[in-house]
């Protein structure tokens, strides 16, 4: 990314910088090092740029695997940074890599070296390895992040892939529709409008519409490309995502879901901390971000609660952060001492019920979506050739 900082000289003659970094701490690092005083840093884009293409992004998950591999077959943790910077042909992961190794020889531990990319590496891998510095088990720590990422890209792809049939049957409906509505109507009505028969009064109003759409295809296509370009600038902001989920939330069936759905990414991290040696409230805090804002609200009371002297199971009960299968699973982690182990089971045990929640709603949702394109796209036809009906039978 391209950064514009200002910035001081010696002389006290005020500059522009234009500097390429991973982020804007490097950014101001480098004009550090070049003997500048920062005043402020801006990124900027660039000219040349395409919006809507993806920008190349360090693969974090590759990044661990890989690391853990190379740590499990013996090598030192610096060895193992050198060997994966030799191998990487992305520029951006290559600078990252050569600073963590840099922070690594002057002396700094792997969490520290990590923090200067918070745009990479987020707070909950950085207390993983920070946990894991002081009972030395960084491989153990490691393969527990890798199984959490992949377990929650398995949940995740999951969902996708329950949805990709219903947007192609939503596409193929709607294309149908369109064509018969811009093309087919509009042929029909010239048809219709030559025999001069009085007709129904609902193909009088397709007839009509589509009229419309032939008379004013243009203006009709560029309305639609604004309100498609307004819905999506409006879904990208995070006032109106923030505003949308509350409405799913108050959706009883939907609400219960994703809850059931933020409860499991809670238990799977909160889980893997408390295996790495990390204290209970702490991790909470670390947490936190995975929930919804209600229900984050009801982790900082539920944190205050064990934190006052309340067990687990009844700061987590009496909080909403429960269900009844869960807070059974609790009370025995908190009687064999294997908390860390146990709300790992019930991230499994609600991961599975999700996923048997979305096949049931894929099952049902399907053939009603199927039937409801039909009755509209067989609606259209019958309306069309609704007149053709009545003239064959007043022929007869």
């Amino acid at each position: 990314m391209r950064f514009e900082i200002k910035a001081v000289k010696n002389n006290g003659e005020v500059t522009l910088l234009a500097l390429e970094a991973l982020n804007d701490s490097e950014a101001v690092n480098q004009a550090k090092s070049q003997g500048y005083t920062v005043l402020a840093v801006k990124q900027k884009a660039s000219s040349f740029a395409l919006p809507m293409l993806p920008r190349s992004r360090f693969q974090l998950l590759l990044f661990t695997q890989e690391l853990l591999a190379l740590l499990e077959a013996g090598l030192a943790l610096v060895e193992a940074m050198e060997a994966l910077n030799e191998k990487e042909q992305r520029p951006e992961s290559r600078r990252v890599l050569e600073r963590l190794i840099q922070r690594l020889y002057e002396g700094q531990t792997l969490s520290v070296a990590l923090q200067q990319f918070p745009d990479i590496f987020p707070p909950l891998y950085l207390a993983t390895v920070r946990a894991s510095e002081k009972t030395g088990d960084l491989e153990n720590a490691l393969g527990r992040y890798v199984a959490y990422q992949t377990q929650a890209d398995l949940v995740r792809k999951k969902m996708v892939n329950a949805s990709i049939y219903p947007a192609l049957l939503i596409s193929a409906g709607g294309l149908v529709l369109l064509f018969l509505m811009s093309y087919v109507v509009p042929r029909f009505a010239h048809v219709y409008e030559a025999m001069g028969t009085e007709l129904p009064l609902f193909s009088r109003l397709l007839l009509a519409w589509g009229q419309l759409i032939e008379a004013h295809a243009g203006t009709l296509a560029l309305a639609v490309l604004v309100l498609l370009a307004g819905m999506a600038y409006l879904f990208s902001q995070a006032a109106v995502k923030r505003w949308f989920g509350t409405q799913l939330w108050k959706i009883p069936a939907i609400g219960e879901r994703m809850r059931i759905y933020q409860l499991a990414r809670f238990y799977r991290m909160l889980g893997m901390l408390l295996t790495g040696g990390t204290p209970v409230v702490p991790a909470l805090g670390m947490v936190s971000g995975l929930l919804q804002a209600s229900l984050r609200e009801q982790l900082l009371q539920a944190a205050r609660d064990i934190r006052e002297g309340r067990s687990i199971s009844l700061a987590m009960n009496s909080n909403g952060l429960t269900t009844p299968v869960a807070l059974r699973m609790l009370r025995v982690g908190e009687r064999t001492g294997q908390m860390g182990g146990m709300m790992e089971r019930i991230a499994s045990f609600y991961e599975e019920e999700m996923a048997q929640a979305v096949e049931r709603f894929t099952r049902l949702f399907e053939p009603v979506l199927m039937a409801l394109i039909g009755l509209v796209i067989g609606g259209v036809v019958i309306l069309m050739y609704l007149p053709v009906f009545e003239l064959a039978g007043s022929i007869q």
